[in-house]
């Protein structure tokens, strides 16, 4: 405090409300009470700008106190944090903690919440921007009835795939993100289990089928295909793809193919080494992200277990990703894995396409509870299934059928039976 009269002040006023029912004094029993103290009667200005004044003072007081030592040879808390921690935890850790404790204590806010009443031009500003599409950003599914039951992946949302491990998670939902890019979207992706290499065969093959105009037989059937992931894992493509996939690097590079942007942070990336809540919003800020996804959640550091219970850091991790999608404006696709089960098998054994229910998620339940939607996914033979598990806005329960072809890069919702039929009478 600045002065002797600001420590008595503040002394007398903790008394009085201490043994008044927490009860303020009135300006006029502080001015007799303590000397010096300089009462102005019927002052009505707003006190905002004073008290921004002393917090910010308070502000240069804490960072003063984080920065000074006691004694000659003691250490202050910056530099005994430094010594303990090392320079990595301590910038990552130490340091963002005690600037937003400084934050959370010195922050002057203006008003609580929004008060409906009085904010409907507010709303209506912000329904125009939506119209306009200025403000609200709307992401349409690769998966077309995805999109007429859900409408399409809403930004400040988080949406949770789950499935049996090798079912293909990764697949789809990098059939998603991709999707996302084709419309100009800005994507980040944290792929936690995937090399980098790997992963960029795997979006290779997506893109360039997406845009391809050969023709090769799978399983007897023609279909438009793309760079065969298999062969560009073993850098076996034929010469003419070998050639086809130097132009297509070239396009890409020039912006040609994909209107959007991916970042892309893999398994095996060397300055990959922090994956918690406060990396993830450094890396979409950095990216200016419209669409993050994590595959899969259960390898990030895990928030701190405040809550003391049996999976209390995941489910702290999966608010605060909850948290970041709403205030970064992101969409945010989260994977995790389904307990596996033993009543996908017909009586002769056989494994059954069955996409697993919303009580399967296995490790958290909370990123069930943060999604707006969640999607259970299978793949066998050829085929794929997704099953919305939870839909906010409607859509529960609806399964759509997927042609499942990844190695050619085609992974795409199945026609109906009607539209098969209609292509027959012409």
């Amino acid at each position: 405090m600045h002065s002797d009269v600001d420590r008595a002040t503040y002394k007398f006023i903790t008394e009085y409300a201490a043994e008044n029912a927490g009860k303020a004094p009135s300006y006029l029993i502080v001015a007799a009470s303590v000397e010096g103290f300089e009462y102005l009667p019927e002052v009505s200005d707003a006190y905002t700008h004073l008290a921004k004044k002393l917090k910010e003072y308070s502000a240069l007081q804490m960072i003063v106190a984080m920065l000074q030592r006691k004694s000659d040879s003691d250490y202050s808390p910056f530099e005994r944090a430094l010594n303990d921690l090392g320079a990595e935890r301590f910038i990552n850790e130490w340091l963002p903690a005690q600037v937003s404790g400084i934050q959370a204590k010195t922050n002057v806010m203006q008003s609580v919440g929004t008060d409906i009443k009085t904010q409907g031009a507010d709303f209506l500003a912000e329904y125009l921007d939506r119209k306009a599409g200025t403000s609200f950003k709307l992401w349409k599914s690769k998966f077309p009835r995805i999109n007429d039951q859900i409408g399409g992946y809403f930004s400040g949302n988080m949406y949770t795939w789950y499935g049996r491990s090798g079912r293909g998670k990764s697949v789809f939902t990098m059939e998603e993100i991709i999707e996302s890019a084709f419309q100009g979207a800005n994507v980040l992706v944290w792929a936690m289990e995937m090399s980098r290499f790997e992963w960029m065969a795997r979006a290779y093959s997506t893109i360039s089928a997406r845009i391809s105009d050969t023709i090769e037989k799978v399983d007897g059937v023609d279909y438009e295909v793309g760079f065969e992931n298999r062969a560009l894992l073993t850098g076996k493509l034929s010469e003419g793809f070998e050639a086809g996939l130097r132009i297509f690097v070239e396009q890409l590079a020039k912006g040609e193919i994909l209107p959007g942007n991916i970042v892309l942070r893999a398994a095996d990336d060397s300055d990959f080494i922090n994956r918690d809540t406060k990396q993830l919003e450094s890396d979409i800020l950095t990216t200016k992200a419209d669409v993050v996804l994590i595959d899969p959640i259960y390898l990030m550091d895990f928030d701190a277990n405040t809550s003391r219970v049996a999976g209390g850091d995941v489910a702290n991790t999966s608010k605060r990703i909850r948290r970041l999608a709403g205030t970064e404006k992101a969409v945010v696709h989260v994977v995790t894995q389904a307990e596996e089960v033993r009543d996908d098998t017909d009586e002769e054994g056989n494994r059954e396409l069955r996409p697993p229910k919303r009580a399967e998620i296995k490790k958290t339940k909370a990123v069930l509870e943060d999604a707006a939607n969640t999607f259970g996914i299978d793949s066998l033979d050829g085929e794929g299934i997704i099953e919305i598990g939870k839909g906010r806005n409607g859509g529960e329960g609806t399964q759509i059928n997927v042609l499942y072809l990844p190695n050619f890069g085609i992974v795409k919702e199945m026609e109906t039976g009607e539209a098969v039929a209609a292509d027959f009478l012409f």
